[in-house]
This record gives C-alpha cells, sequence and structure tokens, in this order.
C-alpha cells in the first residue's frame, strides 16, 4: 500500500488538449497582463528637495545612482520607479511642478489609476513653505476621498532642537489635516545623504505603510531570515507577492474575481512546487487544505465570499466592496502562498508539515499583511 507520502507526490498526469485547469489555458487567466495593469501605486507628493529620491532608496535598498537612473517619465509632471525593475511589486510615482502656478494633477491621478494606492506626502522640517503641496493634495482628495495618504517629516536630522522639531511637525501635520479634511497617520525619518536612516525610524516608516498600503508595504518590508526555511522562503517571497498582487487585482470584478482569484492561487501553489523541487498534484493540494483545517478554511471561505458579496450591491459594490474584496484577498493569497512554502519546503527536506505549524504560519502572514481594520 502506498503511504500518504507517495500518493501526495505522485507526479500529475497531463492535462487533455483544451482543458481549462484553475489557471490553464481554460481560466482566462493573464497573470503578465495583470501585473501590469495591478501593481500598487505610491504617489509621492512634495516640494523639490524634500527628499523624495532619498525616501526611495532608503525602502528599496538602492544606492543614488540606481535610483537616479530607474526613473522613467510618466505624464508631463511626474515620472515614475518601478521596484524591482524587470518585475515590479510596486511603482513609486514621483509628482514634479508643485511650486509651479496651474498645476492639475488630473494626468497624474490617471497614472494613479489601480486597485490598490496611496499618497505619501513628503514634507522637511525645516521646510515650512507647504501651501502648493497642501492644495495638491486637497485638489487629489476631492477627486478621490478614499485614497489613503501617509505624511512623512523628512529632515530630522536637520532641526536638532526636539522642541522646534515638535514645533515644525505639528504645524505641518495641521496643514495637511485641513488640506485632507482628517487626520493624517505620520512618521518622523531623517535621511542623511552620507549614512542611513535610524532603525526605528526605518521600522516606523515601514510599519505605517504597510498599514497604509498592505500590497507595497508587504513588498517593501524585510522580513527576518533567521532558520533554513525563512532563508528558503526569502528566495520566493517576491514570486508569492506578485502572485498575491495579481489575484488581489482579479478581485475587481464581481464574481468573476473568486474564479479568477483562485486560479492565480492554484498557479501560484504549481509555481512553489516547481522551486521546492514538489510536484503539485491533486492529492497534494488536498492534503494541504486538510493540514489547514476546516477552521481557517472556513472563516477564509466565509469572508472571501461576504468581500465578494459586497461588490454585488449597487453603489457601495463599485468602491468599497471591490477595494475590501481586493485588498483582503491579497491579504489571503499571500498567507497561503507563505503557507504553502513552509509546507512544500518541510516535504522537500523529507520532514513531515504539522497542522499547528501550518495554521499558526496562515494566521501569522494574514495578520501581517492585513494589518488595517476595513
Amino acid at each position: 500500500m502506498r503511504s500518504w507520502r507517495d500518493r501526495i507526490l505522485e507526479r500529475p498526469r497531463p492535462a487533455a488538449a483544451g482543458a481549462g485547469g484553475p489557471a490553464g489555458a481554460g481560466s482566462g487567466v493573464d497573470p503578465a497582463a495583470l501585473a501590469q495593469r495591478d501593481v500598487p501605486v505610491v504617489w509621492l507628493l512634495g516640494r523639490t528637495g524634500a527628499g523624495k529620491s532619498s525616501l526611495i532608496r532608503a525602502l528599496t535598498g538602492l544606492d543614488e545612482i540606481e535610483v537616479g537612473n530607474g526613473y522613467a517619465s510618466c505624464t508631463r509632471t511626474s515620472r515614475r520607479f518601478d521596484f524591482p525593475a524587470a518585475a515590479p511589486l510596486v511603482r513609486f510615482l514621483d509628482t514634479r511642478g508643485l511650486g509651479e502656478a496651474g498645476y492639475d494633477p488630473r494626468e497624474d491621478l490617471a497614472a494613479c489609476e489601480g486597485h490598490s494606492h496611496a499618497v505619501i506626502v513628503v514634507a522637511r522640517l525645516d521646510d515650512p513653505a507647504q501651501g502648493e503641496v497642501a492644495e495638491a493634495l486637497g485638489e487629489v482628495l476631492r477627486r478621490r476621498p478614499a485614497m489613503e495618504v501617509l505624511l512623512v517629516h523628512t529632515g530630522a536630522d536637520l532641526v536638532a532642537d526636539p522642541a522646534a522639531r515638535g514645533r515644525a511637525r505639528a504645524a505641518a501635520a495641521s496643514r495637511f489635516a485641513r488640506a485632507a479634511g482628517r487626520d493624517l497617520p505620520e512618521v518622523v525619518i531623517g535621511l542623511p545623504r552620507d549614512g542611513q536612516p535610524a532603525p526605528d525610524e526605518m521600522a516606523a516608516l515601514r510599519e505605517a505603510l504597510v498599514v497604509t498600503l498592505p500590497n507595497a508595504g508587504l513588498a517593501l518590508q524585510q522580513e527576518a531570515a533567521d532558520d533554513a526555511e525563512a532563508q528558503a522562503f526569502a528566495a520566493v517571497r517576491g514570486t508569492v507577492l506578485f502572485y498575491s498582487g495579481i489575484a488581489g487585482g482579479s478581485d475587481a470584478f464581481p464574481v468573476v474575481g473568486l474564479f479568477s482569484s483562485t486560479g492565480v492561487q492554484f498557479t501560484l501553489l504549481k509555481k512553489l512546487g516547481d522551486h521546492y523541487g514538489v510536484p503539485v498534484t491533486l492529492a497534494l493540494a488536498r492534503n494541504f487544505v486538510t493540514l489547514l483545517g476546516l477552521g481557517v478554511g472556513g472563516r477564509f471561505l466565509g469572508s472571501l465570499l461576504l468581500r465578494q458579496g459586497g461588490k454585488l450591491i449597487p453603489g457601495y459594490g463599485q468602491t468599497a466592496g471591490a477595494v475590501a474584496a481586493g485588498a483582503f484577498t491579497f491579504a489571503a493569497t499571500y498567507a497561503l502562498g507563505r503557507t504553502a512554502a513552509r509546507y512544500l519546503h518541510t516535504l522537500s527536506v523529507g520532514g513531515t508539515p504539522s497542522k499547528a505549524d501550518l495554521q499558526a504560519t496562515f494566521r501569522e502572514a494574514l495578520e501581517g499583511a492585513w494589518k488595517r481594520d476595513r
């Protein structure tokens, strides 16, 4: 009698010509096209010299030359920076001309269209002249009131007196809150040209970005790789994020998104199996889902169907329902990918996956990707 291990590792038979699998020829899933459409956009608003390029450099770990050479024209008043360049997980949009009379952000708004996006307002603590930036932010939010905003105060290293630094921060926060019509989450960071930002400041910035825009925040977040499994996952983390973004983007449409995102998730599982040298069979997929358990699977399915159903409600479904579904599907796909990676790594080294370990991995990954209470 074959063992459970033999059954789940049995190589699948080739599919018949024309057969449509979850992400095969009949699935309608085009990952490359979806990825180009659904790269999360982080829109940087700030005056010249506010530290936008330095902020990108700090978040990506690239040097000044790499960032400078990575910009590409996007509109007449903006340029974009894709990270990573070859298969971007996040796109920065750097708006220029905020000090010019008659600046109209409509072109830049069009360039930001996508299933998820946020604005980072970059304001130097030693520069009180923020009127143009506040005006542009107000115009953006009049057109797109639901857009997430994070206020980043740069130049923490340029204002030595703590009291003066506090007054400058409060004044800037008040001005931008009035422009936005709401209080904004904010962080303070120094961006020295000849060094790195303080670790606690970088940690606060990354955490705030994950809360504001989970897709981009996770792509830019550094995770500890302190054991063999975590180090193995680091090699495929970009793949998991890539397909999570595609799955989240596919949820922009009611009902159809439910099936297309499932297809993308199955494709991700097969990609991970190829990487770990473990063929993904239907028996293996069933074993994986069984180990996740009905409790985890049931809560996931219930939440997914609730968000999918919300998209069918007239008015609500075209905005909040679609956003919630896409964001949740991104987080859930990331959690599934992270858990599948642990499962496949365990099999690849001859171990036996633990139900408790996989469920804990799923919950931790989902919590990390779903920071914001929506």
